[in-house]
């Protein structure tokens, strides 16, 4: 970017050549025709739907019985045509697939409202694994729709199709592409997505390396079957053990191997967490994605929910940076989404907008090394908000983040997850880094957001939780030197911080320490009041003076709204993870000397704020340079 003065992440000096460009073999495969999951948890319709007669549906086919049809407008079945116009220069997409029997094919498109139309069709009669071959123009879709397949029999027909494959005209050369797996601690999971891309040859012929980034004590390799794995994979496999960084430090150790070992600019990093059920097809659907784009640009996978396997988490986000808000819909997303339902007008859960996204979580993440080569490495952030920060940077240099539909693993919903946590720390620093970094830094609105948050807090009987907070923002406020050990202190410290905080803690619903378990009622919320300030007044004025509603009750994780658990002196609240409980006690010396605390640094983030976002502007090329992450790797 002009007048910018960027890091520059230089290849090592010495080592193997791993990454080079080669020469494409055919077309493109953009994408495969599938017609089940990676697993009996996730639903056929994600990937074909059978809306009228019988059919049979495997991995790679599907078998129509007579008076059948099945259709591909899916989840997994939707080819992403307006973005595939949008930000490549492909110009056509072919649907090829392998034929038995007969029956008719056709290529189905819809527009931004959701219309279909047909735009490709072949009848076929008699055939005994003939390719067929449908087309589609990339020239309707800049605004939104997608492309599909269809298949239908009539009386007395059948029809077997298999090996679908979505493909594109093939670019001069094909990025190498790595992979690379932070892991810490679930080793487990970490060895079933490896055996997932090793079963995979699709996937794995995308593939040019496999890093494992491992951080933790009980390791991947300790599991019985890592050596047949490895073995699978070969020498595609780099199992790394490495000190413990957080999720910045695992995924950034993909990023400084490829660099150190590349002939090329144009190659490739997918990042990829270890705990995610993996859809294999993912990789081969960013990685054409890449090869294709019209301009380098960070591709990113969509979040599936674990627990849920037909909810989307979002269809694409942004962060509200000077406010704290990562996480938000853009306008027109699906959000939290049943795949398989429809919207409140009784529409089908399908994105057909083409969406624009602010930046895109890491559970599965493409870089180009183009990025790295213009704007560093990650901030050794620990994790929290190291892939919002290093979006928002890269866009700042031309880089933007495209999240591409269709393109999904499945990661543990976030709802599930407490918030009053010690990560919490690292989130709530973290932010105020990357709103100092990259956005207006209005100090007065900053310093209103953690007020009314340490309230809110105070009020809710969570006082771990403003401890959290606090701690926060001094480190913040004690410049970039708090990140030159990758966090590894800061994280021992915060853990050490909330241990003296009892309600951080969780304990079994029947086995409260010091309340009877028959004595724990639910006690329900009142609506949110509609006059929240003078509510917001009144509960700390009953606070001061503590006075209380009600000596002791249980209170659902969804009503545990501070104006709800302020009226209590005692609340049992259900852990948000609904393994468990909380047990929220007012203490008024703990809620007074937090509130002084709180007061007095944000009021000093409010002053020198300023001076120490210059610092955090100054660090930067230090901070994200191969040299600081060689340091840190102990390299």
């Amino acid at each position: 970017m002009p007048g910018k003065a960027a890091p520059v992440a230089e290849a090592a000096p010495a080592g193997q050549t791993r990454f080079a460009e080669h020469a494409p073999e055919g077309r493109l495969t953009a994408q495969r025709g599938l017609y089940a999951g990676p697993a009996p948890i996730v639903s056929k319709d994600m990937y074909a739907e059978v809306v009228q007669g019988n059919a049979q549906r495997e991995r790679g086919s599907v078998v129509l019985e007579p008076s059948a049809k099945v259709t591909g407008n899916t989840y997994f079945g939707r080819f992403p045509a307006s973005y595939w116009q949008r930000w490549t220069t492909a110009t056509e997409v072919k649907l090829e697939a392998v034929v038995t029997g007969d029956g008719l094919l056709s290529l189905g498109a819809s527009d931004m409202l959701g219309d279909a139309r047909v735009v490709d069709a072949q009848q076929v009669s008699g055939a005994k694994g003939v390719k067929v071959e449908l087309a589609g123009k990339l020239d309707k879709f800049y605004d939104g729709g997608a492309l599909w397949l269809d298949l239908e029999t009539e009386g007395g027909q059948t029809l077997r199709v298999e090996q679908v494959r979505w493909t594109v005209d093939a670019p001069e050369t094909i990025r190498p592409t790595a992979v690379t797996i932070c892991t810490m601690n679930r080793a487990d999971d970490c060895l079933k997505n490896l055996q997932a891309l090793a079963a995979d040859v699709s996937s794995l012929d995308t593939l040019d390396a496999i890093y494992v980034a491992d951080q933790g004590t009980d390791l991947v390799e300790s599991r019985e079957g890592f050596e047949q794995v490895a073995k699978d994979l070969g020498e595609k496999l780099h199992y790394i053990k490495q000190p413990n960084l957080g999720g910045a430090g695992g995924f950034t150790r993909g990023l400084y191997e490829v660099a150190g070992h590349t002939a090329t600019e144009h190659a490739n990093v997918l990042f990829m967490d270890d705990d995610v059920l993996l859809e294999p097809d993912l990789v081969v659907r960013v990685t054409a994605f890449s090869n294709r784009s019209a301009n380098p640009i960070i591709v990113g996978g969509q979040m599936l929910n674990l627990l849920h396997p037909n909810q989307l988490h979002v269809g694409a986000e942004y962060a509200r940076l000077n406010t704290l808000e990562p996480g938000q819909p853009v306008q027109h997303s699906l959000s939290t989404a049943d795949l398989l339902g429809v919207d409140e007008e009784g529409n089908p859960n399908r994105q057909e907008r083409r969406l624009d996204a602010g930046y895109n979580g890491w559970w599965s993440c493409l870089i180009p090394y183009e990025v790295v080569k213009a704007i560093g490495y990650p901030l050794p952030f620990f994790f929290q908000w190291d892939d919002a920060e290093y979006s928002y940077r890269a866009r700042e240099y031309g880089f933007p983040t495209v999240t591409l539909p269709g393109a999904g693993v499945w990661h543990a919903d976030f709802h599930w997850k407490d918030w009053d946590e010690w990560h919490r720390y690292f989130n709530l620093r973290n932010s105020i880094i990357t709103a100092a970094l990259h956005s207006p830094f209005n100090l007065n609105l900053l310093s209103r957001v953690l007020m009314a948050q340490l309230v809110r807090y105070l009020l809710g009987m969570q006082y771990g939780l403003s401890a959290t907070l606090i701690k926060a923002v001094e480190d913040f406020l004690e410049g970039p030197e708090v990140l030159r050990d990758g966090g590894v202190e800061a994280m021992k410290e915060i853990r050490r911080i909330r241990d003296a905080y009892p309600e951080t803690k969780r304990h079994k619903a029947t086995d409260v320490p010091g309340i009877a378990s028959n004595d724990i009622g639910i006690i329900n919320s009142a609506p949110r009041p509609s006059m929240q300030r003078l509510v917001l007044i009144k509960r700390i004025l009953d606070k001061a003076l503590g006075r209380s509603r009600f000596g002791l009750g249980a209170v659902p994780i969804d009503e545990a709204h501070w104006w709800h658990i302020a009226l209590f002196d005692t609340a049992v609240v259900t852990d948000a993870s609904q393994e468990g409980v909380r047990v929220r006690s007012y203490d008024k010396v703990k809620m007074f000397d937090l509130a002084k605390r709180g007061a007095k640094v944000i009021n000093r983030l409010r002053k020198e704020g300023a001076d120490v976002q210059e610092q955090y502007k100054r660090a930067m090329p230090e901070l994200t340079s191969r040299e600081n992450w060689k340091r840190l790797y102990e390299l």
